[in-house]
This record gives structure tokens, sequence and C-alpha cells, in this order.
């Protein structure tokens, strides 16, 4: 059974950390309209929960999101499905990029273009040794508009970051973890575990310090990411006004789907 929009994100609070599941495995946690808004909603209630202090984002089953629902882009499937009859935002970016406390990804399998840029909106990364990375925004047809082509080369590099943006290939997590996308690599079931014990040395700091010194962080690395953030969202509307079709995106996800069965892993 699908999950409904009430369960599209689940959300297990404990001691302060909050883990926050995608819960569409069998779609591989993909980003309908309705898994968006219900992940925006659950950012904006533990915004308001201050016993909230660490969240752990991850996905369930074998993805950590395969990125946007295509088949519903395309056209190919009724929302409904997706869950997308819930209405509200759905801005990610904001929703994360906004929050005040330290986000920790989980990255269980697969995080794919979108699902990428969604694990790119974490303060910092924990990869099991399922994870893999793909950025197909130029195999599928739309420029990104989540951050990923500014965030990305600032992680691991202009030259790699075009490599996998231009090539649309799989990035595994130990090469991941080797170009510095992802702070650890480790088992499967070791993941949650790992990622606990870390929020758990969070929430050991002082509150307040911790707080201002992530602040800080983030504004000094905005300083001129702000600015590549505009050109993106600028150059997505252009192109997805002229460009973005369903039925393109419909035929180059069955493209995207073929090549998938040979794809390269870097």
């Amino acid at each position: 059974m699908a999950p409904t929009p009430e369960n599209l994100v689940l959300i297990d609070r404990e001691d302060g950390i909050a883990t926050v599941t995608l819960n569409r495995p069998d779609a591989l946690n993909a980003l309908s309209s309705g898994l968006r808004a219900a992940l925006v909603a659950a950012f904006a209630e533990l915004r308001d929960d201050p016993q909230t202090q660490v969240v752990i984002l991850t996905g369930a089953g074998r993805a950590f999101t395969a990125g946007l629902d295509l088949k519903e882009l395309g056209g190919e499937v009724d929302p409904v499905e997706g869950g997308s009859a819930r209405s509200g935002d759905t801005d990610l970016n904001r929703a994360l990029g906004t929050f005040d406390r330290p986000i920790i990804g989980a990255i269980n399998g697969f995080a794919i273009t979108g699902g990428f840029e969604l694990a790119l909106m974490c303060d910092f990364l924990i990869a099991s040794t399922e994870a893999k990375f793909a950025d197909t925004h130029a195999r599928v047809g739309v420029v990104p508009g989540w951050g990923l082509s500014q965030r990305l080369p600032r992680l691991i590099g202009i030259n790699r970051a075009k490599e996998l943006s231009l090539t649309g290939n799989f990035l595994g997590a130990e090469l991941a973890y080797e170009w510095g996308l992802v702070n650890r690599v480790v088992r499967p079931e070791e993941l949650l575990p790992t990622c606990r014990t870390l929020a758990r040395d969070i929430l050991s700091t002082e509150p307040v310090t911790r707080g201002e010194i992530k602040r800080i962080m983030d504004q000094g690395w905005y300083a001129t990411l702000g600015e590549g953030l505009t050109i993106e969202l600028d150059a997505n509307r252009q192109h997805s006004a002229s460009e973005v079709t369903p039925e393109r995106v419909a035929a180059r996800r069955r493209a995207i789907q073929a090549r998938g069965r040979d794809q390269t892993q870097t």
C-alpha cells in the first residue's frame, strides 16, 4: 500500500534528536509535490519545537531520494498517487536553508538529481556503503534550481563537479568520501547509530554558542554562494519556460531508465 499524504514523512523524536524519514520507498522516495509539501511542513513543525536541537534526514528503503517525481512531471500518473493532493509550500531550499539547527544527512542509498540537491542542503553527510550520488539534470533537460550547480563545486572542486553534472554518471560512497562530499562511510546497519552518536555529540555542546558558530559559518560561505544561487535560479526559470514540457520529461525519463542498466559508476 502506498503511503498516504499523512505519512509521506515520518518524524521520530528522542532526547532532542528528530529523525525525519522520507517515506515513499516503493517510488524510491521520489519527490512528488505531496512529499515536498510534507517535508516542508515537517521542518516547519520542528522549527517550532524547542526540544528538537538536531535533525537527521534519511530515506526509507533503498533510496535517500531519487529526486523529483518525473512520472508526475511527465503527466504519466495521477498526482494523487504520489500524495500530491496535499496542498502547501513545497520550497525545500527555503525550508532547510532557514532551519537554524544542524541537519545531518544520513544517505542510505540513491541520491539522484533533486535528491542530490536535497542532500547538499544538509550541514554534513554520513553515507552508507550503499549510497550512490548522481546529477542527471542534463539528461532530463532541466537546469538545476535548488543550488546544486553552486554548492557541489564548492564542496568537491569545480572540475569534479563538472564531471558529475556533465556526464550524469554515478558517484559511489567511497569515492564520494575521497572527494570530500561525505564525512564518513559506514555499513548500512551502522548509518543511523553513527548519525545519532554525532547528534548526541552536538547536543553536548553549549547551545547558544553552537548556534552562532553554525550561523557565521553559513553566512560566510553564502557571501559569494548567494550570488551564484540567484544566477542559477534565473537560468532555471528561463530554461523551464522554454524547454521543459511534460512530453519531453516523459521521453527523457524513459531514456534515463534504459541507460541505467548500463550505467557507468565512477
